[in-house]
């Protein structure tokens, strides 16, 4: 009896210490902590035990079926871009200060804004922008509404940087009356593939990839009023072969599809909304689909597969719709991926929605973006180029957003710690 007692006691001693070596592990951020963290993207204990309790869920729920096994069409060797927006920068050398940047960050990518109601500003078929005036005589100067989109085009080509032309953001008088200056698709979609083909026209074998619209799934993407999967498709499908008439190589990119659980009709689940196109007759019509990759309030080795909740996953329930489709030859390439290193209200107490996007910090943001681009690397050999959310701002006037902290480097060009960490992560890759 005694010896039972005895051999009891130890096993309970050692298991204490094995749960309290546990603890100090998982405290000081040791091997416990390293192995949740990779298992629940969760830097807190308390979240990562938690975390853990619900990744065991995977076991009791159907898991997407991703056929890593089939060879995806257009691959790359350097997957790493960034969203610019070099349309608003006035100045040429800060455009190319951009670019020199971006190349030498070792970013082979830029996810940039064709703006529509900036090339066809004022009327169908009218290239002409006279909305300024550039010499200060005071009279409004007319010029050639493409020559800064030209000017972007030349400097990706001088630094070897390739683009994704986002085509998108109608002008005024392509939209019914009483959606004029939203995102609303125009009233006739003819309208916007005549956009689309006159952009593909001009920058023909210069720029090849061309992505049809943002987050369609969103209701404020869409003019603020609910999202509509087969006109979206439609619009996909009639641009699609417009500009495959133009050239059969370009390559066409679906809108990025945001990752969203609401299924109100105004904004609709990313899975649902992508059935939907399917349906509509999408299959044909994309040659490449476009997702977003937010992590959003964990980070990016987060396994748990829960299709009710926003993590890093999200692009791989969509890929088991495209599977689900016969769309398993098809790549996702991600337009945009970041982690918001927003400042506290002490810091800045005037942010706007400040936590909607979650909170890191810039070391956190830094890390998560390098973290993200190595697990796509190593466990989705579906996944093609994905796009850091954003490069720069041209001006600080919209540091009120909780949006504007994911950049990559301020207004003035000073670097954030992530365009440090990119630019490391590429060279140990051998993209540089």
């Amino acid at each position: 009896m005694k010896r039972r007692l005895t051999i009891l006691v130890l096993v309970g001693g050692i298991g204490l210490l094995a749960l309290a070596g546990a603890g100090y592990s998982l405290l000081s951020r040791g091997a416990v902590w390293q192995a949740l963290y990779q298992i629940t993207g969760e830097e807190q204990p308390f979240k990562q035990v938690y975390g853990f309790v619900t990744y065991l869920g995977n076991g009791l729920r159907r898991l997407p079926d991703t056929h890593d096994e089939t060879a995806t069409l257009h691959p790359v060797q350097n997957p790493i871009g960034v969203n610019s927006f070099l349309e608003l920068e006035p100045e040429l050398a800060k455009r190319e200060r951009q670019m020199q940047m971006i190349h030498d960050a070792g970013i082979a990518w830029i996810r940039q804004k064709f703006t529509w109601q900036d090339i066809e500003i004022s009327a169908r078929g009218n290239f002409t922008d006279a909305r300024n005036d550039l010499n200060g005589d005071g009279q409004i100067d007319s010029i050639n509404a493409w020559l800064k989109y030209d000017s972007i085009v030349e400097l990706a080509q001088k630094y070897g940087v390739q683009i994704i032309a986002r085509l998108g953001t109608p002008p005024a008088w392509s939209q019914p009356e009483g959606q004029k200056g939203t995102f609303a698709p125009p009233e006739d979609l003819q309208d916007f593939v005549n956009y689309a083909a006159a952009t593909a026209t001009r920058y023909r074998g210069r720029v090849r990839h061309f992505q049809i619209w943002n987050e369609p799934n969103l209701g404020a993407e869409w003019g603020d009023q609910p999202v509509d999967p087969q006109r979206y498709t439609e619009m996909l499908c009639r641009t699609y072969r417009a500009l495959k008439q133009i050239d059969p190589e370009i390559v066409v990119i679906s809108g990025a599809i945001a990752p969203t659980i609401d299924i109100s009709g105004y904004n609709l689940n990313g899975l649902v909304f992508l059935q939907r196109m399917y349906h509509a007759g999408a299959k044909d019509c994309f040659d490449i689909l476009g997702a977003q990759g937010y992590g959003l309030f964990s980070g990016p080795t987060d396994h748990r597969m829960r299709i009710n909740t926003v993590n890093f996953n999200y692009p791989v329930w969509l890929r088991d719709v495209m599977v689900a489709n016969g769309d398993a030859h098809k790549p996702i390439w991600i337009g945009e991926v970041a982690w918001n290193p927003v400042p506290s209200e002490a810091e800045a107490p005037d942010i706007v929605a400040r936590m909607v996007y979650g909170q890191v910090t810039d070391e956190q943001a830094a890390q998560y973006a390098v973290d993200a681009f190595e697990r796509a690397r190593q466990a989705w050999p579906w996944a093609g180029v994905i796009c850091y959310w954003y490069f720069k701002r041209p001006d600080e006037s919209e540091k009120n957003q909780s949006w504007y902290y994911f950049r990559m480097v301020d207004p003035d060009f000073s670097p954030r710690p992530v365009y440090y960490a990119i630019q490391s992560y590429a060279a140990q890759q051998g993209y540089r």
